[in-house]
């Protein structure tokens, strides 16, 4: 049981270093041509340091996920915020290519620890019934702080010097680091008490949502994981053309077409994200897939609002991204919501570590390439019709993988007394620490 002190400090020092992963992952996008300028390399090379992260982001989880299982996530945790806050700092002393490289790298093995235990640690703290709305608090960071990061580096970096940027953003991540070692660790599993021992389908919940071998045959997990995969690609290509679809094809200035995609997304990703998970959680008692179906909806709207983008008269063409963006990522705490519910504590970290690997390697890692590939060959509109596939097959494997979602371990989901949850077994103490994270 934890109190409302512990649930909301808890809360506020992940979110805050999440708020910090996406900022430093993004500082060097704007400040790129600056740091080419000086330390000379291709444009090959220079796309490589995206590359690289994601790359050592992707097999780090591997490792971290199955250790987070069995030793201390908070001290894994800490670790992590404090590499990638010096490695951040560390590019701002780079001399040549390597210089770069290195410490770009070191960023995805600090923020790929924090992306897989901060949200079991969050699962720890709050109950089923309000993990929705709370990881809609938690991934509020994603659009805002990757916005903050174009920001921070195009505002402090023509002025300052392209190394400023970077000085700025390693030293809170460290403050916070420090601040999260005094934090107590939150029992494992203690939020997950009370789950039915057996699936709908009359397989055993143990074996589906606890072991690795069951992990394979968990659909519930497997459709929200390549639901999310396919929502990736999507984000990812739209994140890396977008602006330059404005200033190549709608005539913006290359500056303001990064600018004003940035504040869009700022904008779309905090009109969304609390919204997406109430409704998930609001649902949730009456509709056990009710987060998949959030998702589901979401991204089917969204296909038609990007379409609406391309070919929109030119007064309509900002509000038209603004509203993509917006079905975009209301669906992020949801289904997040939807992974880590679909396992349960004892491989929790492992299943967000695979779900980590599988999302990048055939999502953003592969989207922007694939993307521009089309570009080069027809046009750049053309192009996007791939993202709009991409959105409405997500959009079909959620609707599918609402039949395999586990009933809530919360009161009786079926009638809606969740709220009355509070008055017995289990599902009293859940529905106190769910009382206590109201804030959330």
């Amino acid at each position: 049981m934890h109190s409302r002190a512990y649930a909301i400090t808890a809360l506020l020092l992940l979110t805050a270093l999440n708020f910090l992963n996406y900022m430093d992952r993004f500082i060097l996008p704007p400040v790129q041509t600056l740091v080419q300028a000086e330390i000379h390399g291709s444009d090959a090379q220079f796309g490589l340091l995206t590359s690289a992260f994601i790359i050592v982001y992707m097999l780090t989880g591997l490792f971290v996920g199955p250790l987070s299982d069995r030793y201390s996530r908070r001290m894994i945790l800490v670790t992590g915020a404090l590499l990638w806050s010096v490695a951040t700092m560390l590019t701002a002393t780079a001399h040549s290519y390597w210089g770069l490289l290195i410490p770009r790298s070191l960023v995805g093995i600090g923020e790929a620890t924090f992306i897989i235990i901060g949200p079991t640690y969050i699962a720890d703290i709050f109950p089923e019934a309000r993990r929705g709305r709370i990881m809609g608090i938690f991934y509020l960071a994603l659009p805002v702080g990757a916005a903050l990061g174009f920001i921070l580096g195009g505002w402090l970096g023509p002025t300052h010097g392209w190394r400023f940027p970077f000085l700025i953003g390693g030293p809170p991540g460290i403050a916070l680091a420090i601040a999260l070692a005094f934090l107590p660790e939150p029992k494992r599993g203690g939020q997950d008490a009370g789950r039915e021992s057996v699936q709908p389908d009359g397989s055993s919940a143990s074996l589906q949502r606890q072991t690795l071998v069951g992990l394979i045959r968990n659909r519930a997990y497997w459709t929200a994981t390549l639901g999310m995969t396919a929502m990736v690609f999507a984000q990812g290509a739209l994140s890396v053309w977008m602006p330059t679809y404005l200033s190549r094809e709608r005539g913006f200035s290359v500056g303001d077409a990064g600018k004003v995609f940035g504040v869009l997304l700022a904008v779309g990703g905090l009109l969304s994200a609390l919204p997406g998970g109430w409704l998930g959680d609001k649902l949730l008692p009456r509709f056990k897939g009710a987060h998949y179906l959030v998702s589901a909806v979401s991204l089917l709207l969204a296909a038609p609002a990007i379409l609406a983008a391309l070919y929109s008269p030119e007064k309509w063409l900002l509000p038209s991204i603004g509203i993509a963006l917006f079905l975009l990522l209301l669906n992020t705490a949801p289904l997040n919501a939807a992974v880590i519910n679909s396992v349960d504590a004892p491989i929790r970290g492992t299943a967000l570590a695979v779900n980590l690997l599988v999302i990048h390697l055939f999502g953003d890692a592969a989207s922007p390439t694939l993307v521009g590939w089309v570009s080069d060959r027809w046009s750049l509109g053309t192009g996007f019709s791939l993202m709009v596939v991409a959105i409405v097959v997500s959009s079909g494997i959620l609707f599918y993988g609402m039949r395999f979602a586990p009933e809530p371990s919360f009161g009786d989901a079926k009638s809606g007394h969740s709220g009355q949850s509070g008055q017995s077994g289990h599902s009293g103490h859940s529905g106190h620490s769910g009382n206590e994270a109201s804030a959330g």
